[in-house]
């Protein structure tokens, strides 16, 4: 945050109370740091959400309006500020230690130092950009990249958001880690979550860019924990950086765009090897056909 602290924004959404899970995933995309529910006697779910003031209200807004296009009929009912709050012991409260896979967990960086034993910790800033570990679609991928991943393995990811996949990889033994975001303010944010997790920067290739424009390399794991346009036009260019041994892991779907994603994958000449749903959300992990 910035050093005056003593406010923050905040945007309220409000729909249907069938889109619950969409009105989270709206506010964990958008890069909140926490939210309220309010259910009225209509039947309608009011989320107030809260960003940090580091960023004007103008650039929390287009973010949540991106994020919004995925999920028709939320609306946006106002916006505003919140004085003197103190805030940070409810963001806290927001952000427990999260077990994800086998031997993951998910923790913001004031809980360093109580780690819980035997599990891999990955230390990732809430709020800093999407992918902070508490929603479905980053669980997901994060699953089937512990499953497949393995020592030495060289890892693309696409869309990196908060770098929490890159973060992970490199953690599980990954020698060599490059990352894109279309978004340069992340960058920024993925230096400072590698930081967190102690992870030199020469073990990485953190730009701008594109999804795989320009690319130019050759990884065996490639992730992607996006949204399904910007996956299924990706798709064309997977299988010249997997090659014929590598694998694909792609998230950010919900499990009701499975079939227009699988018929995509079919189409650029991958196969699935796994397919993961948590929630309303979906991922699989593919090859490219022998």
């Amino acid at each position: 945050m910035q050093k005056d602290d003593n406010y923050w924004w905040y945007i309220t959404i409000k729909a249907d109370a069938s889109q619950e899970d969409n009105l989270f995933s709206i506010a964990d995309i958008s890069g909140s740091i926490g939210t309220e529910m309010q259910e009225l006697p209509s039947g309608i779910l009011r989320l107030r959400i809260y960003y940090r003031n580091s960023e004007d209200i103008s650039v929390w807004r287009g973010k949540l309006a991106a994020a919004m296009k995925e999920f028709p009929g939320v609306e946006i009912e106002d916006w505003g500020k919140i004085e003197n709050q103190p805030w940070h012991v409810a963001v806290e409260e927001a952000f427990p230690p999260l077990p994800v896979g086998r031997n993951l967990t998910v923790l913001a960086p004031w809980h360093k130092g109580n780690e819980p034993a035997g599990r891999t910790p990955l230390y990732i800033n809430p709020g800093s950009a999407f992918g902070t570990g508490y929603h479905e679609s980053t669980q997901i991928a994060l699953e089937l990249l512990e499953k497949y991943i393995k020592k030495g393995d060289v890892t693309a990811d696409i869309g990196t958001g908060s770098g929490i996949l890159t973060i992970a990889a490199l953690k599980m033994g990954a020698g060599f880690a490059y990352a894109r975001d279309i978004d340069p303010t992340v960058i920024e944010e993925v230096r400072k979550n590698l930081a967190l997790n102690e992870i030199e920067p020469s073990v990485t290739d953190l730009a701008v860019g594109d999804l795989l424009k320009d690319f130019g390399h050759e990884a065996d794991i490639l992730t992607a924990n996006i949204l399904l346009d910007p996956l299924t036009s990706m798709l064309k260019d997977v299988p010249a950086v997997i090659g014929g041994s590598g694998l694909a892991i792609f998230s950010g779907m919900l499990e009701k765009e499975k079939d227009v994603f699988l018929s995509a994958l079919a189409a650029a000449g991958m196969t699935v090897s796994e397919e993961l749903v948590k929630g309303e959300w979906w991922g699989v992990a593919a090859k490219t056909e022998a």
